[in-house]
């Protein structure tokens, strides 16, 4: 494992659309609650209002247009190539709209998170909130997980339950979950950044303790959005 005990790690994060997780990331390095310096933001669609954060937070941020490639696998090529520039310790997908393939993963595997707006194992790839109130779940939430070939289906590090109510839509639901995605999120890598967490022979260990199914369940408070 690698001393990530001392000085700030560099963290890449690739996106698709708005950016507000990368939000959370750009403000938590602000206030150093998060060790670490956002080198680079990626995305794979041009104009979106991620880019525009980064911009504003004087980031190097790059647009790699998926469709300008023939395949997939040439696109997660180059993709990763780009990442690979800014020597991150730490790659996070924050709302990046692609399935990656398992030579991409594996190329980064211990070093890529991603957030999903379910209490994984539950309800892995779209539409999560609504699946969760068909279902009549009493509550739904987010996990944050290291990144394996299985969609959704790398382990968990984190969790955060948000309660179901009575006449939530699927709306109500995610933005609900979205502010809590913003704290554990940030959470999670700052505990990469410490040293303290590691994807080891394919299960989470959190200062040398092993984690159960889906992580740590934290308790944090609701609060309104800010971003």
């Amino acid at each position: 494992m690698t001393d990530l005990s001392k000085g700030k790690r560099r963290i890449v994060v690739l996106i698709s659309g708005g950016g507000s997780n990368l939000q959370s990331f750009i403000d938590g390095c602000a206030d150093e609650s998060l060790n670490g310096d956002v080198v680079a933001v990626i995305s794979n669609k041009a104009g979106v209002k991620g880019l525009e954060r980064a911009a504003k937070a004087a980031i190097p941020n790059i647009t790699l247009d998926h469709n300008s490639f023939d395949t997939r696998a040439e696109f997660d090529l180059a993709l990763a190539d780009v990442i690979d520039s800014f020597s991150p310790d730490l790659i996070v997908l924050a709302g990046f709209m692609r399935i990656l393939t398992p030579q991409f993963v594996n190329r980064f595997l211990g070093r890529l998170i991603n957030i999903h707006p379910s209490l994984l194992p539950k309800y892995p790839g779209l539409h999560t909130h609504q699946r969760a109130i068909d279902a009549g779940d009493s509550e739904g939430g987010a996990t944050v997980h290291f990144v394996t070939a299985e969609l959704d289906g790398g382990p968990g590090i984190v969790q955060a339950k948000v309660e179901l109510l009575k006449n939530d839509t699927a709306e109500d639901l995610a933005s609900r979950v979205l502010a809590y995605e913003h704290q554990i999120y940030p959470l999670a890598a700052q505990w990469f950044c410490e040293g303290r967490l590691e994807l080891r022979e394919g299960q989470v260990v959190l200062d040398n303790e092993l984690l159960p199914q889906g992580g740590v369940c934290v308790e944090i408070e609701e609060r309104s959005q800010s971003h």
